[in-house]
């Protein structure tokens, strides 16, 4: 196992497959992963009727019947994308797969993992019970977990994958990197991912003091004793949605005086009008893997999960 990857059960799995089945919005990145791991491709085609339902079909490949198969999905905007992607394992599990395994870059719902009001609902263990129900295996890039420490407490007996996506960050910064770069993490739940990005560059770091107000409205503390003045800032996150804790955290480090500022994101959950704000508060340029399907892609997801799924070992 690679140090960019970890088993977050000790049950195992097979999880190179032999047919990789995919979305429309989803098809470079499965056509890649496919291709590295001498899978078959297929695509799953949903026809949505004038009532809002849709059907989804995922047509049997000569590998299906009694073969590894992978869903590839990424799952942000996730309400729709479950129910077809709960039908297409459906599909598959009919035509056949002996093992189902979901490779879903970005899992949704991660982060609310207890009621913080009465009859909220648990959205994590939903989740987790749901997928756990359909599939054989799960695959994932860097989840938002807060209180959860690791996927198997999400999944239970179901094996899940969880890539780690700090080193592809830093073999990516490494091709810019100065010598008096600093990396900086907007809060501390960022901490994990900050370190495995700065492990083999050398490289100074820390982590802001975040507070949140409301959903798009945080405060951002740096350390009073660290020298920015005239430092390039490398700042690295997991989801940037808003962009509303990436400006505020550039404006901070804009007023001690530092140089240019350069975002990383694990997933790019954010549009046009978040880009804006961000680059307004000082962000010279923003990089993400392609977790998530978006105009700052600059990292490829596939590398990160054939690697970490075994191909070529």
């Amino acid at each position: 196992m690679t140090p960019m990857a970890m088993l977050s059960t000790d049950r195992s799995t097979a999880w190179i497959p032999d047919v990789v089945y995919t979305f429309a919005d989803s098809w470079n990145q499965g056509q890649e992963l496919a291709a590295r791991c001498g899978a078959a491709i297929d695509q799953v085609d949903v026809h949505a009727f004038p009532d809002g339902e849709t059907l989804v079909t995922a047509v049997p490949n000569p590998r299906t019947r009694g073969g590894v198969v992978a869903l590839y999905r990424s799952l942000d905007t996730p309400n729709q994308k479950l129910f077809e992607l709960l039908q297409a394992a459906s599909a598959l599990r009919t035509s056949g797969a002996a093992k189902l395994i979901l490779i879903a870059p970005y899992l949704p719902y991660m982060r609310q993992d207890r009621a913080f009001q009465p009859g909220q609902a648990i959205s994590q263990t939903l989740i987790g019970e749901l997928l756990a129900t359909h599939f054989d295996g799960i695959v994932t890039v860097q989840p938002h977990l807060h209180r959860t420490h690791s996927l198997a407490a999400v999944f239970g007996e179901t094996p899940a994958l969880t890539l780690r996506a700090g080193h592809a960050i830093a073999a990516d910064l490494r091709l810019s990197a100065q010598p008096s770069t600093i990396v900086v993490g907007p809060d501390e739940e960022s901490t994990d991912l900050v370190r495995d990005v700065v492990a083999d560059l050398g490289l100074t770091w820390f982590v802001a003091a975040k507070r949140r107000l409301g959903d798009n409205e945080v405060r951002i503390e740096l350390p009073p004793d660290l020298e920015i003045e005239g430092h390039p800032i490398v700042i690295v996150d997991d989801i940037i949605s808003s962009g509303g804790t990436v400006a505020t955290l550039a404006k901070a480090l804009k007023a001690a005086k530092c140089a240019p500022i350069t975002v990383y994101a694990v997933h790019a959950l954010f549009n046009q009008r978040a880009a804006v704000v961000m680059q307004r508060a000082g962000v010279s340029r923003i990089k993400s893997l392609s977790c998530v399907p978006h105009t700052s892609n600059a990292i490829s997801v596939v590398d990160l999960i054939s690697t970490g799924i075994g191909v070529g070992t």
